[in-house]
C-alpha cells in the first residue's frame, strides 16, 4: 500500500507499507524518532502519543496501536515536533521545565504531545486531558500546574502549520478528506497485492467487502491494534475505512438521532451530550482523549465484547443498529444483535453502517464500575431508562455490560417494574429478579456474587437520583 502524510512539517510518501506496520515501530525504528516510546503497548499508558490533523481537527493518537496506512493525507507531530526550528520550546515544554514536571522522563514524551494538544484546542480540562498518560515517577500535581501555566500562552505558529498545509494541499495526495483514493484492485476484483484496502466510498466498501468476507475492517484499531501487538495476528486482507465521510457523523432530526458507523467517540460525546449527558459521560470515561480520537461506535459495537461500554447505553435508549451486505440493507433492535459470547448476528462481508436513537424524554443513567475511574474496563456497567407516569413505571429497559457472555437486557427486572407504581418499595421488590436475568462470571474484576449485588444497588440509585439524591461520587460536596 502506498501512502502519503506530514511528518513534523515534511512530506513523507511510502510505498509497499505493511498494512499492520505500527506508527510507533515505523518511527522508532526506520525513522530513529526514538522521543516516542513504548510502554504497554495496547494504547493505556500515552507514552507514545502523537498528534495527528486531518481534515476533522488535531488529536492526540496512541502510535502503538495506530497502523501507518491510517496516516494517509494526514500530518503528524512527534515530540520531536513539538517544539520549534532552532531549538524554540513549545510553550508546555517551558512550563515542564519550570514546574519540574519530569523525573525519569520516560512517560514526559508523550505528556508533552497531549499537553501541546489541548494547548492547541485551548482545552483547560487537564485531569482528563491527561488521563490517558500515566506518570508514576514525578506524579500529577506539577504537570498540571505546567498545563494551567502554559494555557495562555498562544499556541506557536508551527503548531497550525499542519492544518494550514492540508487545507492548502501543499503536498500530493488523493482526497485528503476521504482518507485516500482506493488501492487498485487485481483485474477480475481480487484481493489487491498488498492486502490491504482503502475504500473510495461506503458503495465501494460495500462491494469489496462482500467479495472479501474473509477480511478485516480497520477504523480505529483502539481494538484490532491489540491483536497484532499483543495476539501478533495475521490480518490481511485488511480495508481501512475511517476515512469514509459517508459513514461518519451525528445527524439530529425530530424524531431520531442518527449516527454514523465511523463517527469516533471523541465526536458523538459532545454530540449526544445535549440529548443525553450520562451517555456523554459513560464515553468520556470507557476511554483517554487518545482512545476516544481513534475508536469508532460502529467498532464498539461490532466487536461484540460483553464489556464493550456502547451497547448497554445504547440498549437502554431502544437503538436500532443498521447493517449492509453489498446492495442489501437491513436494521435490527441493537440487542437482537448479540447472540452469544463472540458472536453476533452479522453475515460473512455484512458491516455495521449506522445506529439509530429515536428522540425521547431523558430518563438514561449509566452507572459504570471499574477499579479506576478514568479510563478502566467495566467490572460492571449498568445503564438504566424508565419511563414513569403519573407515579407509575410505563416503561422500563435496563441493560447490562459485564453480566453476562454479551451486553444484554434485565427484561424479568424490567417486568417486575413495569405497571408499578414507582416507590423504592416496588425497586426493592425487583431487585430479585436480577439473578433471574444473569449469572455473571468471577473473574479478576469482580465475583459473580459482587457483580448481582452491584447490579441490584446501581437500580436503587437510580431511583435515589430520580428523587433528587446526591450520588455522584464526583459531585457531592461536605
Amino acid at each position: 500500500m502506498d501512502i502519503t502524510f506530514l511528518l513534523n512539517g515534511e512530506s513523507v510518501a511510502l510505498t509497499g507499507v505493511e498494512p499492520t506496520s505500527t506508527l510507533l515501530d515505523w518511527l522508532r525504528e526506520d525513522r530513529g524518532l526514538t522521543g516516542t516510546k513504548e510502554g504497554c503497548n495496547e494504547g493505556d499508558c500515552g507514552a507514545c502519543t502523537v498528534l495527528v490533523t486531518d481534515a476533522h481537527g488535531s488529536h492526540p493518537l496512541n502510535s502503538c496501536i495506530l497502523f501507518l496506512p491510517q496516516l494517509h493525507g494526514k500530518a503528524v507531530r512527534t515530540v520531536e515536533g513539538i517544539g520549534g526550528p532552532e531549538g524554540r520550546l513549545h510553550p508546555v515544554q517551558q512550563a515542564m521545565i519550570e514546574h519540574h514536571g519530569s523525573q525519569c522522563g520516560f512517560c514526559t514524551p508523550g505528556f508533552i504531545v497531549s499537553m501541546a494538544a489541548a494547548h492547541l484546542d485551548g482545552a483547560t480540562d487537564f485531569d482528563d486531558r491527561l488521563a490517558g498518560n500515566l506518570c508514576r515517577c514525578t506524579g500529577y500535581a506539577p504537570i498540571i500546574r505546567a498545563a494551567e501555566a502554559a494555557a495562555d500562552e498562544p499556541a506557536p505558529d508551527w503548531m497550525t502549520a499542519d492544518a494550514v498545509a492540508l487545507r492548502a494541499h501543499d503536498f500530493t495526495f488523493a482526497e485528503i478528506s476521504s482518507g485516500g483514493a482506493s488501492a487498485p484492485a487485481e483485474a477480475g476484483g481480487g484481493q489487491p497485492p498488498s492486502g490491504a484496502y482503502r475504500p473510495r466510498d461506503a458503495e465501494d466498501l460495500a462491494r469489496w467487502y462482500a467479495e472479501h468476507p474473509d477480511a478485516t475492517l480497520v477504523a480505529g484499531a483502539t481494538d484490532v491494534g491489540l491483536w497484532v501487538t499483543k495476539s501478533l495476528r495475521e490480518l490481511a486482507p485488511v480495508a481501512f475505512i475511517a476515512g469514509l465521510g459517508d459513514l461518519r457523523g451525528v445527524t439530529v432530526t425530530d424524531s431520531g438521532i442518527n449516527v454514523g458507523a465511523t463517527t469516533t467517540l471523541a465526536e458523538l460525546g459532545p454530540a449526544i451530550a445535549p440529548h443525553h449527558p450520562d451517555f456523554a459521560e459513560l464515553i468520556r470515561r470507557y476511554g483517554s482523549v487518545q482512545v476516544r480520537g481513534a475508536a469508532t461506535i460502529g467498532g464498539n459495537i461490532a466487536n461484540g465484547s460483553p464489556i464493550g461500554d456502547g451497547p448497554p447505553a445504547l440498549i437502554a435508549l431502544g437503538a436500532t443498529l443498521h447493517l449492509r451486505h453489498g446492495e442489501n440493507r437491513r436494521s435490527l433492535p441493537l440487542e437482537d444483535f448479540f447472540l452469544d459470547y463472540g458472536k453476533q448476528d452479522r453475515a460473512p462481508g455484512e458491516f455495521v453502517e449506522a445506529v439509530t436513537i429515536l428522540r425521547q424524554p431523558d430518563a438514561l443513567r449509566c452507572y459504570k464500575l471499574s477499579k479506576r475511574f478514568d479510563q478502566d474496563i467495566s467490572a460492571v456497567c449498568g445503564c438504566f431508562n424508565v419511563a414513569v407516569a403519573d407515579g407509575v413505571v410505563r416503561e422500563a429497559r435496563i441493560a447490562f455490560g459485564g453480566m453476562a457472555g454479551i451486553p444484554a437486557r434485565a427484561p424479568h427486572v424490567e417486568a417486575a417494574l413495569t405497571g408499578q407504581p414507582w416507590t423504592r418499595e416496588t425497586v426493592e421488590a425487583a431487585m430479585d429478579a436480577f439473578a433471574k436475568d444473569f449469572s455473571p462470571m468471577t473473574d479478576m474484576r469482580a465475583s459473580a456474587e459482587y457483580r448481582l449485588e452491584a447490579a441490584r444497588n446501581m437500580m436503587l440509585r437510580y431511583f435515589l437520583e430520580a428523587q433528587g439524591a446526591p450520588a455522584r461520587v464526583l459531585e457531592v460536596a461536605s
